[in-house]
């Protein structure tokens, strides 16, 4: 088998460099591409000449335009790399019967309401980010090619910048921090994701009834502010020094913390299609930042 892999250097592409290597041969492109490879996806129409030159079974896409506030003020690019992008790759995988992995996100529901939602749930994106992620799902389906949409939050990895990493940063030198209380969602490690992404792969290639939607994060749900406290109390466990007070971490709401896009108050998401179709069982948000903690250089 072989495996198309754009948005290598990210953090879930660099995960999937290494989760992927089990089941063939791995060409991984970051977004300068390789020669004769182009890999920007800035440049939608280009990426279907190296699906054609690269001849995958798979293509996995991790490339994405995640700067969610920057989006409101770049709704071109975003809709470029996040919509118009995936629909040349659906395309030119239904083109060659090929299977196509393409990540999505939270933000394409409006976060009402307190309780999980199913991969069926009404869609109502409130930002440029969640809009163009929506519609680059409805150009994967469109086209009719075998695909797996994984809709997932929160993502981290021990590669690159993320939430523990910023906290632990600014904990380091102030004594007291305001972190928002009213959101709640799912901390996803890049390496769970990738696994669960390899796992999926390998069953649905027997199995092309599994195409589909599924939502892909660990189990329970936290609060940013809890996210943070639990950093915190970890990274302690492990000696860090932190200027941050024991007392020092308070909760604020997002209205008093405005940004230019809108976030979802609730990014709960339902697994159970996930784990029944797969067979699967995930862990518990907080070993996966467990985890990234005994990876990552402590204060």
């Amino acid at each position: 088998m072989k495996l198309l892999v754009f948005g290598a250097s990210g953090q879930v592409g660099w995960e999937l460099r290494r989760a992927l290597q089990p089941l063939g041969e791995v060409v991984a492109l970051q977004r300068d591409g390789a020669p004769g490879l182009a890999a920007d996806f800035s440049n939608p129409e280009a990426l279907a000449g190296t699906v054609d030159g690269v001849a995958p079974d798979v293509i996995v896409n991790a490339a994405a335009y995640t700067a969610v506030d920057r989006a409101e003020s770049e709704p071109a690019l975003a809709e470029a790399v996040n919509a118009r992008a995936p629909g040349v790759l659906a395309r030119a995988a239904a083109a060659r019967g090929a299977w196509l992995v393409h990540y999505s996100t939270d933000y394409v529901f409006d976060g009402s309401g307190d309780q999980p939602r199913d991969e069926d749930a009404h869609v109502n994106p409130l930002s440029v980010y969640g809009r163009t992620k929506l519609a680059g799902e409805d150009a994967v389906r469109a086209s009719g090619c075998h695909h797996l949409i994984l809709r997932t939050s929160w993502v981290y990895g021990a590669r690159g910048g993320n939430f523990a990493k910023t906290m632990l940063n600014l904990a380091a030198s102030r004594e007291r921090l305001q972190v928002v209380d009213d959101q709640v969602g799912v901390p996803t490690g890049a390496d769970l994701l990738a696994d669960l992404t390899a796992h999926a792969i390998a069953a649905a290639r027997h199995e092309p009834a599994l195409a589909g939607t599924y939502h892909a994060v660990p189990a329970g749900f936290t609060s940013w502010h809890d996210y943070a406290a639990f950093v915190f109390d970890e990274a302690r466990r492990r000696g860090a020094r932190l200027a941050l007070a024991e007392d020092g971490l308070g909760r604020i709401l997002t209205r008093d913390y405005p940004t230019p896009a809108t976030r979802p108050l609730n990014s709960r998401l339902d697994t159970r299609r996930l784990r029944e179709a797969f067979g699967i069982h995930l862990p518990a948000w907080q070993a996966g930042v467990a985890r990234l903690l005994d990876e990552i250089p402590l204060p």
